[in-house]
């Protein structure tokens, strides 16, 4: 998709949703959640957050991250239970409701993003014990988890180690590690993938919960906005050089923040040009076609109107 598309299509980017039929609203960062008894719909808006602050729109993000998790979910599916029950639209997921652990399970196989800033600066909050001399973009010998706190809308998650997450009764230790090693399967399965698509799939997050006594994988999983994928190809010349890596993910906007505007996460959010905007989204669709090896297409439209439709000729409004 070009950037003329996706210009022509910012007008309409899907900034939220408002259907009291669909069941109790939840606003998170990017998905509007209703619920209703054990139903829940989940509608991925086009809502772009970073350093835990909702900041604009990308055109056709619901829709790109929406349709790349339920490619997921429909291949992982033998690894981990997952909620889905439906997509009646490219930007809706009808799924089970599960009680969720207020964890994110965090799963890294290279020293990059956050885990390279706490390093640099000589602070271990996930108690990992990492040896010194290690470089920015190293691979560990192994994936490792790096789990953090399930903040609420407009608090900061917060790092976090594993003995902690027992500790303060944030999962049992029995469903801690299954979920630690549900985590490790998925990402393996992951990685697997990218690496048939010429990618590498270097750190992403899962979220679990539990209908009755059984694990359950909720939310989203390996989008550009949970994840970072590096090109394959001259990676690790890049990484002996000290040269960036090529990101397809939504590392793209925290470098550009941090280098062009000095903005991290605090104080007031900066505004993000349009061609910024259009930028990103593409490398989004970039993302989506290498990952999945389908074609992205999408009219340009008011997408409100379309998922309403689409509601309602799945009955549920």
């Amino acid at each position: 998709m070009d950037a003329t598309t996706l210009t022509k299509q910012l007008p309409f980017t899907l900034t939220g949703t408002d259907f009291p039929a669909l069941g109790e609203k939840y606003r998170g960062k990017v998905r509007d959640t209703y619920r209703q008894g054990d139903r829940l719909v989940l509608i991925t808006t086009d809502r772009l957050s970073a350093f835990d602050h909702i900041l604009t729109t990308l055109p056709f993000k619901g829709d790109l991250l929406n349709q790349m998790a339920h490619f997921w979910f429909q291949k992982t599916a033998q690894v981990v239970k997952n909620h889905v029950l439906d997509m009646p639209d490219p930007c809706v997921t009808v799924a089970r409701r599960a009680d969720p652990f207020a964890i994110e399970f965090v799963v890294r196989a290279h020293l990059t993003g956050s885990l390279w800033r706490d390093y640099e600066a000589g602070k271990d909050p996930y108690a990992l014990g990492l040896p010194k001399g290690m470089k920015k973009d190293q691979a560990f010998d192994r994936a490792i988890l790096t789990p953090s706190t399930k903040a609420q809308l407009g608090a900061h998650d917060e790092p976090i180690s594993a003995a902690q997450v027992v500790q303060r009764g944030l999962a049992s230790a029995r469903d801690w590690q299954r979920a630690s090693e549900a985590a490790l399967a998925l990402f393996a399965a992951g990685q697997a993938q990218a690496k048939s698509r010429g990618l590498i799939l270097v750190d992403t997050k899962y979220e679990f919960g539990l209908i009755k006594d059984e694990l359950i994988l909720i939310d989203e999983m390996h989008t550009p906005d949970s994840s970072r994928f590096w090109v394959a190809e001259g990676w690790e010349s890049r990484f002996r050089e000290g040269k960036p890596q090529v990101m397809l993910d939504k590392e793209n906007l925290r470098q550009w923040l941090i280098t062009e505007r000095g903005f991290s996460g605090q104080g007031t959010p900066p505004a993000i040009p349009d061609e910024v905007r259009v930028s990103l989204a593409q490398t989004y669709v970039t993302a989506y076609e290498r990952i999945t090896g389908l074609t992205f297409s999408a009219e340009i439209g008011d997408v409100r109107a379309r998922i309403e439709a689409n509601l309602r000729r799945a009955k549920l409004i």
